[in-house]
């Protein structure tokens, strides 16, 4: 396949997780951004008030990178960027 295809079709499937999480973030005031994909990593920021809230390290691990993997069970990591 494609090299391209299939980073579009990653990005999709990033896309379609963060839309998944979107309502809870909302929910306490938050929001994420989809910064960049690059191979098997995620880039994404976290706005509002979930950027710098104490529990935003959690939010990452457990909420953000484990709903993007089981999206895109390709993405092995996902970080936070300020």
């Amino acid at each position: 396949m494609n090299t391209n295809i299939k980073h579009e079709e990653t990005v999709t499937k990033v896309m379609e997780a963060l839309e998944s999480i979107r309502p809870f973030l909302n929910r306490d005031g938050g929001d994420i951004q989809l910064v960049d994909v690059e191979g098997d990593k995620v880039l994404v920021k976290l706005i509002g008030n979930c950027n710098g809230c104490p529990m935003s390290f959690s939010t990452m691990k457990l909420g953000v990178e484990n709903t993007i993997k089981q999206y895109a069970p390709e993405i092995t990591e996902v970080l936070n960027v300020e």
